[in-house]
């Protein structure tokens, strides 16, 4: 039996530069591609309900081009005025880039990794005093709320979207050789999808220590872990078990 089709649980890309083409030429397999997971907003009105004051904060922790979208959505439709003095710390240098769309990037104090080697939890503890505000979803990531309550340094997330599962009932799950994820949403959603969903023959690989636990959680077999040593890339794992299964 052959590596023949590839489940992708991601959003397929807009032209043929994604970095899996190269498998489908080299090893004749079929990728499809599927967001397994959607991103509802949370409405403004639910918003003003939680009693969660931007102005209160002096400081905002931005995770993903998501949380900055709605964060500046949130204030647009409850009609903030941010203050000059309102500090944002990005996780990383492409996430404060982004919020060049939303405001004026030289007024505004922006923190983030000026290099590999440093995190932006090194910035935030330059500013302890702050109070941070955290936009984030449903499904938040709780390292840098593990940091801050170690650091007691003051801080409110706020659910400003909301992470959930798409329907796939249109997908026959067992056509595919194997199934790649990318984050412990993908397999929520798949429990979801098919709760009778019995793994059987059908491999799966997985992109992160979270979401390599979340397979194991689910009772599922983990085939293809990413990153490792000698694949730092789901491209590169799926690769490397493709080329080794298929001899």
């Amino acid at each position: 039996m052959r590596i023949k089709n590839i489940l992708l649980s991601q959003p397929e890309p807009k032209d043929e530069t994604s970095p899996f083409q190269d498998l489908c030429d080299k090893y004749n397999v079929k990728i499809t591609y599927r967001k397994f997971i959607k991103v509802e907003q949370v409405p403004s009105l639910d918003f003003l309900k939680e009693r969660v004051r931007i102005l209160d904060h002096t400081a905002v922790i931005m995770t993903s081009r998501t949380a900055i979208e709605n964060f500046f959505r949130i204030c647009k439709e409850t009609r903030i005025d941010l203050p000059a003095e309102m500090k944002f710390f990005c996780t990383s240098e492409a996430y404060a880039l982004y919020l060049q769309k939303f405001t004026t990037y030289r007024k505004r104090k922006i923190f983030f990794p000026k290099t590999k080697d440093r995190t932006i939890e090194e910035q935030i503890l330059k500013h302890k005093e702050d109070k941070y505000l955290i936009p984030c979803s449903n499904i938040s990531n709780n390292e840098i709320s593990d940091f801050l309550d170690k650091n007691k340094i003051k801080y409110t997330n706020s659910t400003l979207y909301r992470t959930v599962s798409s329907d796939l009932s249109d997908i026959d799950i067992y056509n595919y050789d194997i199934l790649a994820f990318f984050s412990p949403a993908g397999i929520k959603s798949l429990a979801e999808n098919f709760p009778n969903f019995i793994q059987g023959d059908i491999k799966i690989a997985a992109l992160g220590e979270n979401t390599c636990k979340a397979v194991i959680d689910a009772g599922l077999r983990l085939d293809i872990e990413a990153p490792s040593p000698q694949a730092p890339s789901m491209k590169m794992a799926l690769e490397q078990f493709i080329k080794n299964y298929n001899k």
